[in-house]
């Protein structure tokens, strides 16, 4: 959507053309149902204007003819076809809708991938600040209002029309100019009316909306953080809170409701005077012998068959109107800029030794906020590099750079030689393994969240990666094995166990880079020393950046760079800089007072009766 004029800036209550402009590519993949569905589509409304037609004839003949008479001469023929008509008017129809659903559907599944694609391509900053209810129900319902629109415009709206262009047609040849101009009078009134009305109430449709996304919002962040919730004691805070949300969306919905009510009550009194009209027109007519009782039933029949699809036109119209703002929400999504991009025609990352250097490395996530001021320093291959400083020192913007969820205001990372810059994401990403601080699962099997840093793995691989984690003690405990569900978040294992499936999971992916990031911060002390000795052997052989704060961890390591205030301060051996008694032996003599700081212990094992909490469903 980059470089495209934007989807989302048409002032309120007007009616959106780019949108729909935007739709008709999603037309362009099944040109041969699109076509045959027009085809059947006029087949369609082709039968039904000339249903009142036949009624007509077959009224006029038992008009001019005695009872008896009646039944011997009406024409069989005339009879079956007035059925037939009636039959080919809905058949057609149902049968061009399933020639389409194909199209409606295909579109409606490319718009919810591509807006998942693109969510995946922006950076971490707005995955940070997002609220994932509402953010589900936009794309729910912006790609729910792409296939009613795809439908209901090609469909409806335009053989609506023609449709009473025919009826004027025939009105006008058959019984006169009165009654074609009695006839879009009515109908000029009945849109004028329609549009006024739905433009007027489209505003309580859009704070419907926004008051359900808020509701959901604060529903799935409540049962996310269920255990939060009953630390504190807070369901009745939680359910007030919830239920204030709910009574917003209450009011919103029933002043859409009240405005509805409005609209439909105006369009059938509408209906109803232009009917009115047209019957005491052409029973003056009847009376007075210059129309048939068969014009006056045609007449009765348009009038009805013709403001059913008005009725409905009306109805499809509120419906585009309310997904068109549905869609405006979900186009807002595409028009997020993907700040960090691939340069057109970049090559793939080749890793050679694997060097990597932070070169006067100079970032900010807010302007008024700077975290790293002039950082550089090297990685050289196969050796590990510890990166250690106090909270918000930023160590872990470090990691963040180096995988480019952010690009560096100043300065440049390679690896080997290259500019990260300057080559795939894809290939940088295979080219780096992270473990980091804040494990987080899918809600899938322990051998789904660890074969997910390779997919294509096979059961031995995978059986290996457990080993070289120190899991296969924890995986022989479970019922299922490797094939037991960890829950929503990994909420049914422990932080220590989280954190061995990340490093298998890592150790699986089998990297040349490795990054880690507080891995072993929630192990207790016999799980971190085993841990830290399996990935110490991996290391070996890799180019590793350990993000620390408890420094007994890193003190093996080739190179420790102390970072304070975004700047590197002081960098060494843990010998070295221990003599040279600066920052880091007072950090490394506090700690050694104080107790280095634990994360949380492996206390809580496996428990298959922990159910994870309920995905919450669609809102009230």
């Amino acid at each position: 959507m980059r470089g495209h004029a934007s989807l989302v800036d048409a002032p309120d209550g007007a009616v959106n053309w780019r949108i729909i402009r935007s739709l008709l590519p999603y037309l362009s993949e099944f040109r041969g149902r699109l076509f045959l569905a027009m085809g059947l589509m006029g087949l369609a409304k082709l039968a039904n204007v000339t249903v009142p037609l036949a009624l007509k004839y077959i009224v006029d003949h038992f008009e001019g003819a005695g009872t008896a008479e009646a039944l011997v001469t009406v024409p069989l023929a005339l009879l079956i076809a007035y059925g037939l008509l009636r039959f080919s008017a809905t058949f057609f129809g149902e049968l061009r809708d399933a020639v389409f659903v194909r199209v409606a559907e295909r579109a409606m599944r490319r718009a919810a991938l591509r807006v998942f694609q693109h969510l995946h391509r922006l950076e971490l900053g707005f995955h940070l600040s997002r609220q994932t209810g509402g953010l589900s129900r936009d794309i729910e319902r912006g790609t729910a209002g792409i296939s009613f629109l795809l439908r209901f415009m090609v469909f409806n709206i335009l053989p609506t029309m023609v449709e009473i262009l025919l009826v004027a047609v025939i009105l006008l040849v058959a019984v006169g100019p009165i009654f074609t101009f009695t006839v879009f009078a009515a109908i000029v009134v009945y849109v004028a009316f329609s549009v006024w009305v739905t433009e007027w109430r489209t505003r309580f449709v859009r704070e419907a909306n926004l008051r359900d996304n808020e509701s959901n919002t604060r529903a799935i962040d409540s049962l996310l953080n269920y255990e939060t919730v009953k630390y504190f004691g807070n369901e009745r805070f939680e359910a007030e809170r919830y239920d204030r949300g709910l009574a917003a969306w209450e009011t919103a919905r029933m002043k859409n409701v009240l405005s509805l009510v409005l609209l439909n009550s105006g369009q059938a009194l509408i209906i109803a005077t232009a009917i009115t009209v047209m019957m005491v027109l052409a029973a003056y007519q009847v009376a007075a012998g210059t129309m048939t009782l068969g014009d006056l039933v045609m007449v009765n029949a348009y009038m009805i068959q013709l403001f059913i699809p008005l009725n409905f036109l009306g109805f499809v119209y509120r419906e585009i109107r309310q997904s068109l703002a549905n869609i405006e929400r979900l186009f807002g999504l595409l028009e997020k800029p993907v700040k960090v991009e691939d340069r057109p025609g970049a090559p793939d990352l080749h890793v050679t030794a694997g060097t990597v250097r932070f070169e006067n490395v100079r970032f900010r996530y807010h302007p008024d906020r700077p975290i790293l001021e002039g950082v550089s320093l090297e990685i050289p291959a196969g050796q590990k590099v510890a990166v250690v400083g106090p909270s918000g020192a930023g160590k872990s913007t470090l990691s963040r750079l180096l995988f480019r969820f952010y690009d560096a205001d100043r300065g440049r990372i390679t690896i080997d030689g290259q500019d990260i810059r300057e080559v795939t994401q894809d290939s940088l990403r295979r080219a780096i393994g992270v473990v980091p601080q804040d494990t987080v699962l899918f809600n899938e099997s322990i051998a789904y969240n660890i074969a997910y840093g390779r997919p294509d793995a096979t059961p031995e691989e995978i059986r290996e990666a457990v080993r070289l984690a120190h899991l296969e003690d924890f995986v022989s405990r479970l019922p299922n094995g490797l094939d037991t569900v960890v829950g929503e978040r990994g909420l049914k294992v422990s932080g220590g166990e989280k954190q061995r499936i990340a490093i298998a999971r890592m150790l699986l992916k089998d990297p040349p880079i490795l990054v880690f990031d507080e891995a072993t911060s929630s192990l207790d002390s016999g799980s971190e020393k085993a841990i830290l000795a399996a990935l110490n052997e991996v290391a070996s052989r890799r180019t590793t950046l350990v993000i620390a704060h408890r420094l007994s961890t890193v003190m093996d390591a080739d190179n420790i760079v102390v970072l304070e205030n975004g700047r590197v301060i002081e960098q060494g051996t843990h010998l070295q800089l221990l003599e040279q008694d600066g920052a880091y032996r007072r950090l490394w003599e506090h700690q050694h007072e104080s107790g280095s700081p634990r994360g949380s212990s492996t206390a809580r094992d496996f428990d298959p009766h922990h159910e994870p909490a309920p995905e919450p469903g669609r809102g009230p």
